[in-house]
C-alpha cells in the first residue's frame, strides 16, 4: 500500500473527530516518527515531508556510503554496492536518500500505528475539550438529554460532546426525559484520566445570577448589578440588585409588570420562590428588607459578633421565619448575620412555656412542625387559628386540638 492510501486510510478519523487537516498531519508524522523509532532504533536521519493541501506525505532515510563490508550501523550506513543499487555513479563517502514506504514497516507496525494514532488523536481531543469548557465554567449551557441515569443525568451538547448534570446539582422538582433540553451553569471540568468530564449544576446561586443577565436586559447592560444571591433550590432564594442610576428602580426592573419578567427565572427554577430586594450599605434597613414580607418592628446589632435580635410583633414571626425556617436563614445568608427573633408584645417568660416543655405529652416530631413555623411557646400556638395551622403543617386537625387541649391545660392549672 502507497503512503498516499495509508494516510487516507488513517484520514477517516478527521471527519469523526472535527479535527483539521494539518492537525492531523502533525499527529501522523509523530505517529510515523515513533513507528520508525521502533524499527531502526532512531528516526534523527529521517526527513518527513507532508503535503497538508493535497493529504500526501513522504519519508527518505539519509544514510551514508561506505565501503562494502564496513557498515557498522545498517541505519546510518549503507554500503557501496548496495547504493549503486539505487543510482549506479555513488561512491563512498557521498550521502545517499531512499524512499521509505510506510508498507515496508510491516503489517504489525501499521496496525500498531493505527492504534497509537487514535489515542494521539483522542488526546489531542481531550485536551481541546478540556480547553474549551474550562474557558466557560460560570456560563449558562444548554445540552439534550440523551440518558437518564440514578445518581446522574448524561446530556450531549449539539457538538457530541458528554456533559454530566449530578443529581445533587438538579433542583428537587426537576424531571428529565430523553431529548429535553437542559439549561445550567458549567460548574466544573474534572479530568477523569485523560477524560475530561463536564460538569453541569442548576443548583448553584451562579445559575440563578446568570438567569437574570440573560433574562433582564438592564441585567445584560450593567444598569443594574446582581450584588448577592442566595438559595434554597426548588424552594426559596433572596437576590440583592443595586443600580448606580436613581432614575431606575432595580427590584421593579427585575420583576417586570405583575411579575412579568422574573416569571422565566420562576419556571426554569421548577417555581422557586425568588425574593429581590434592594441592596443598602444600611445593615439594619438591609436586614429588615432581607426579612420580607415581615415587617420588622426594630433590630439590635452587635458587629463584633455578627448577630442580630430582631424585634417583631407576634403575627409577623412566622412570615420571618417562613416555611421551614427557609426565610429567616435565607436572609442571614444574605445579610452576612446571624438572626435571633425576639417576640413584642409577649407575655412575661413565667407566663409562657416552651413547646420542648410539654416533650412528656407531645411527641417531638409535632413540636418540630410547629417549630418549622416559627411557634415555639405555648401560648404562640394557642393564638393561632386551627384552620390555619392545618394548612401550614404536616398535620392533621385532630392532632392540633389535641395539642391545644393540653397547652390550656396548663394555663388553667397553673
Amino acid at each position: 500500500m502507497e503512503n498516499l492510501a495509508l494516510i487516507d486510510s488513517f484520514s477517516e478519523f478527521k471527519d469523526d473527530k472535527l479535527i483539521d487537516r494539518v492537525t492531523l498531519m502533525a499527529i501522523l508524522e509523530d505517529v510515523f516518527r515513533n513507528a520508525l523509532k521502533k524499527k531502526y532504533g532512531s528516526d534523527d536521519n529521517f526527513d518527513i515531508i507532508i503535503n497538508p493541501d493535497k493529504g500526501d506525505m513522504e519519508i527518505w532515510r539519509n544514510r551514508v556510503v561506505v565501503a562494502d563490508g564496513e557498515v557498522e550501523d545498517p541505519n546510518q550506513e549503507i554500503s557501496l554496492t548496495e547504493a549503486r543499487r539505487i543510482e549506479k555513479d555513488f561512491e563512498v563517502g557521498e550521502d545517499v536518500s531512499e524512499e521509505v514506504k510506510l508498507i515496508q514497516l510491516g503489517r504489525r507496525a501499521i496496525l500498531a500505528l493505527r492504534q497509537n494514532l487514535i489515542s494521539k488523536i483522542h488526546e489531542h481531543d481531550n485536551t481541546n475539550l478540556y480547553k474549551q469548557f474550562k474557558d466557560i465554567i460560570g456560563d449558562i449551557y444548554t445540552a439534550e438529554v440523551h440518558h437518564v441515569r440514578p445518581k446522574a443525568v448524561i446530556l450531549v451538547d449539539d457538538e457530541g460532546n458528554e456533559i454530566v448534570l449530578p443529581k445533587e446539582k438538579q433542583i428537587p422538582s426537576d424531571f428529565f426525559r430523553k431529548g429535553d433540553n437542559v439549561r445550567g451553569i458549567i460548574e466544573n471540568v474534572e479530568l477523569k484520566g485523560n477524560k475530561p468530564q463536564i460538569i453541569m449544576s442548576r443548583t448553584s446561586e451562579l445559575f440563578l445570577e446568570k438567569l437574570f443577565e440573560q433574562e433582564i436586559p438592564e441585567v445584560a447592560d450593567g444598569l443594574i448589578t446582581v450584588k448577592k444571591v442566595v438559595r434554597i433550590p426548588g424552594e426559596k432564594a433572596k437576590v440583592a440588585v443595586d443600580s448606580y442610576d436613581d432614575r431606575i428602580d432595580p427590584v421593579g426592573a427585575c420583576v417586570g409588570m405583575k411579575g412579568s419578567r422574573i416569571h422565566g427565572i420562576v419556571r426554569e427554577l421548577g417555581n422557586e420562590n425568588i425574593d429581590v430586594i434592594n441592596y443598602t450599605t444600611n445593615t439594619q434597613l438591609y436586614i429588615s428588607r432581607a426579612l420580607s414580607p415581615a415587617k420588622v418592628s426594630s433590630i439590635k446589632l452587635n458587629e463584633e459578633t455578627h448577630r442580630a435580635d430582631v424585634f417583631l410583633k407576634l403575627e409577623e414571626v412566622s412570615k420571618a421565619i417562613g416555611r421551614g425556617g427557609h426565610n429567616i436563614k435565607l436572609a442571614g445568608l444574605l445579610t452576612g448575620y446571624e438572626l435571633d427573633v425576639i417576640r413584642e408584645g409577649t407575655p412575661a417568660e413565667d407566663e409562657d412555656v416552651e413547646l420542648t416543655e410539654f416533650s412528656d405529652e407531645i411527641d417531638e416530631w409535632i413540636i418540630a412542625e410547629f417549630a418549622k413555623i416559627g411557634l415555639d411557646t405555648a401560648r404562640s400556638v394557642l393564638n393561632q387559628d386551627v384552620n390555619d395551622l392545618v394548612r401550614r403543617t404536616d398535620l392533621e386537625e385532630e392532632t392540633i386540638l389535641e395539642v391545644m387541649r393540653i397547652l390550656k391545660d396548663e394555663f388553667e392549672d397553673s
